[in-house]
């Protein structure tokens, strides 16, 4: 008999687990609270597929985003969603960040991501427009349609006979009467030898609705995009990313051309007023006082707030200084040249000491894997995490 499954979430995650388990030979039966797939992380993203080479060598987020690069890409092209290949440049901007790009490229090697360092005058030749003293030029970044992937999964799954259920929230999980999980979703009670939990900005909640302390607490961060102006698309031929701040689990504000052509600008980080909170105005005093109580909300804040978080909060209140950061890597764009669109919340885990969860984190226990910190790059590793899920569901 086959083993059935129940995974709670349909991002790219829940939907690439589900497939995973039903290639398998699982009976799987997806929930998704939300009226349509991918509503929340996955469908507010900048759709970049990431080569590799931001994460410490030999971290789950290294090795997946690697892999994931190319399958997630080899998806795509199998089943019509549209990808591009183009590459990127990090730039440094100033004299201060060469030590910084060189250890990306130190760590783009030690991951087998393909990246040279190059002149700023060879970066112009990939992109006329960037001002930098150096860049990295990385060969395997690309864009891709997340959201067209999770219609080419649900469009597989549903060939194959798995249960997709759209509008189904899982509000109480509990120990099977003869083994296994019930979930009850308010129209009924679903029995399944395993659960999984992909439930993104909800998934510390979901963990503790199956009776487990989450080791670590789901803060969520805004992040807010504009787009360039059509007439000054043309400034931007690719990808464009700062050097990051390697305590942060932030890339910066970048520039991406999408498929489109359009040139999306962002994201910023802001910390979000609710968990699925897209706007200023989006409010959840039960949000707000999960962080307030807990202590690692207080301890990020004693080392971030200042100057970095303010500076953040000063950029999404100000065209004017949003414009300004990308000016950093192209001077031609002015605030006149970019206008709003739209905005994405992270799912970020942090550590009850104040410390963000820099890799993935994926607990198990009796019948249940929960997938409790699976930020970006996730996207691009989805089909990596999902072997690695059903690997455990499996054990």
């Amino acid at each position: 008999m086959a083993q059935r499954v129940v995974v709670i979430g349909g991002g790219i995650l829940g939907l690439a687990v589900a497939w995973e388990l039903t290639r398998r030979g699982s009976h799987v039966t997806v929930l998704e609270k939300e009226n349509s797939w991918a509503a929340h992380q996955t469908g507010h993203n900048s759709n970049v597929v990431h080569a590799g080479l931001y994460y410490r060598p030999g971290s789950a987020k290294a090795r997946m985003s690697v892999a994931g690069n190319r399958s997630i890409v080899d998806f795509a092209r199998a089943n019509g969603v549209g990808v591009e290949v183009c590459g990127k440049l990090v730039v440094a901007t100033a004299e201060a960040e060469l030590p910084a790009l060189g250890v990306l490229a130190e760590r783009a090697e030690a991951n087998g991501v393909p990246a040279k360092l190059i002149s700023s005058e060879e970066a112009r030749e990939y992109e006329p427009e960037v001002s930098c003293v150096k860049a990295l030029r990385v060969e395997s970044t690309g864009i891709i349609d997340f959201p067209g992937v999770c219609a080419a999964l649900v469009r597989l799954l549903e060939e194959k006979g798995a249960e997709l259920r759209l509008g189904t929230p899982a509000l109480a999980i509990r120990p099977g009467r003869a083994g296994g999980v019930e979930i009850a979703t308010g129209r009924e009670v679903l029995a399944a030898d395993a659960l999984v939990n992909c439930a993104g900005l909800q998934a510390d909640r979901v963990a503790e609705l199956a009776g487990l302390t989450p080791t670590a607490r789901i803060v969520p961060f805004r992040g807010e995009y504009y787009e360039l102006r059509p007439a000054r698309a043309h400034l931007v031929h690719g990808l464009i990313y700062p050097v990051p701040d390697p305590a942060l689990p932030f890339l910066g504000v970048h520039l991406t051309r999408m498929l489109d052509g359009s040139v999306h600008a962002g994201p910023n980080a802001v910390l979000a007023l609710r968990r699925e909170g897209y706007r200023w105005r989006d409010i959840s005093a039960a949000d707000l006082l999960d962080v307030a109580r807990y202590p690692g909300s207080w301890r990020l804040a004693r080392k971030y707030a200042y100057p970095t978080g303010l500076d953040e909060i000063r950029r999404s209140l100000s065209k004017r200084r949003f414009a300004a950061s990308l000016a950093r890597l192209v001077p031609a764009i002015g605030p006149e040249d970019i206008v709003r669109a739209g905005s994405g919340v992270r799912a970020q885990a942090l550590f009850p000491d104040g410390s963000l969860v820099q890799d993935f984190l994926i607990s198990s226990a009796p019948n249940q894997v929960h997938v409790l910190n699976a930020p970006s790059p996730a996207a691009t590793s989805a089909l990596e995490i999902g072997k690695h899920v059903a690997n455990l569901v499996s054990a």
